[in-house]
């Protein structure tokens, strides 16, 4: 297969204010009700673009939505409710867009949880972060492609997380059963999203899809994803606490991902993030791309394993 990954660089001191005009662009964002997510759906409204905004909560994103009315007058976007992971939801919610967009030029992959204390299991018998973070998205992608595939120059932005280079593929214990580490299961999470997002970009370039897939991570940003995992009353919560001043807020941690979306200099295959220490924050660059997520046949077994068990079948490619 084709298609090495890009390594061309952004200005470090990019910024939102030097976004292009999304007028005429359709994005949708999982996770958009808060976060980074959020960040984005504001930030693209606001160049233009018709937002859809895909998350669990109704009534939370229905706030979002009335929030980015508010600052952004005659924002152009709606709210659909989707559960990550719950594969029935994703299905019905890609049949709903599939049936009433006329295209979609992107898709940023964006909701996550974080480190449930408890091994929880999808209605799909899926680890609760395995499945919401990366298999819900990877089936979302894969329902939304012929729509991608109607744009002129789609691309998918999926995140990943600086956790991801303390992460592994457990192909023999996918899904934590055999022992649940909360932490371990996001780190393989948040990797198996990265490698997904290369693999993509592989299989795009294969298949002749037109697709461009990148990956972008916030380094480290003050979102609910502490609260709504681990808690903040945790060990990990107070410490989170107590660094907040050092972190990135939501905005700055969604610049990597608007960058990846919108700039055209980004380039299918690349990872985006801030380049400080520890990439927890600081200027725009490429991310340290974790030597497991280089592993190209470790992704397409991964791929492979994803089908199987989420009964979603990509079109085939040869190898």
């Amino acid at each position: 297969m084709t298609g090495a990954l890009a390594q061309g660089s952004p200005k470090p001191d990019w910024s939102v204010a030097e976004m292009p005009s999304q007028k005429g662009r359709i994005i949708l964002i999982t996770g958009g009700t808060s976060g980074m997510g959020f960040e984005d759906a504001k930030a693209l409204a606001a160049a233009g673009a018709q937002v859809v905004i895909a998350a669990r909560n109704s009534q939370r994103g229905e706030e979002a939505i009335d929030r980015i009315r508010q600052e952004v007058p005659g924002a152009q976007v709606q709210f659909e409710r989707v559960d990550l992971s719950d594969l029935t939801s994703v299905r019905a919610l890609s049949e709903r867009l599939n049936a009433t967009l006329p295209r979609l030029d992107g898709l940023i992959n964006n909701a996550a949880i974080m480190a449930p204390p408890q091994r929880g299991t999808s209605a799909d018998g899926l680890e609760m972060q395995f499945a919401t973070n990366y298999a819900g998205h990877f089936v979302l992608t894969a329902e939304l492609l012929p729509l991608l595939r109607k744009s002129a120059a789609p691309r998918v932005v999926t995140l990943s997380s600086v956790a991801a280079t303390r992460g592994s593929i457990n192909f023999d214990d996918l899904q934590s059963r055999q022992a649940y580490n909360p932490y371990v299961a996001y780190a393989q999470s948040k990797l198996a999203c990265l490698m997904f997002a290369f693999e993509l970009q592989r299989r795009s370039d294969a298949a002749g899809w037109g697709i461009q897939s990148l990956a972008a991570h916030p380094g480290i940003a003050v979102t609910e994803l502490v609260a709504r995992g681990p808690g903040l009353d945790s060990e990990q919560g107070r410490q989170w606490s107590a660094n907040r001043k050092n972190m990135q807020t939501a905005a700055q941690g969604a610049v990597p991902t608007l960058y990846a979306l919108t700039s055209s200099e980004a380039r299918g295959g690349s990872y985006y993030g801030p380049t400080g220490e520890q990439e927890i924050r600081g200027p725009l660059g490429m991310a340290t791309v974790p030597a497991a997520a280089k592993d190209a046949a470790a992704a397409a077994r991964l791929w492979t394993i994803t089908e199987e068990i989420t009964g979603t079948r990509y079109p085939s490619v040869s190898r």
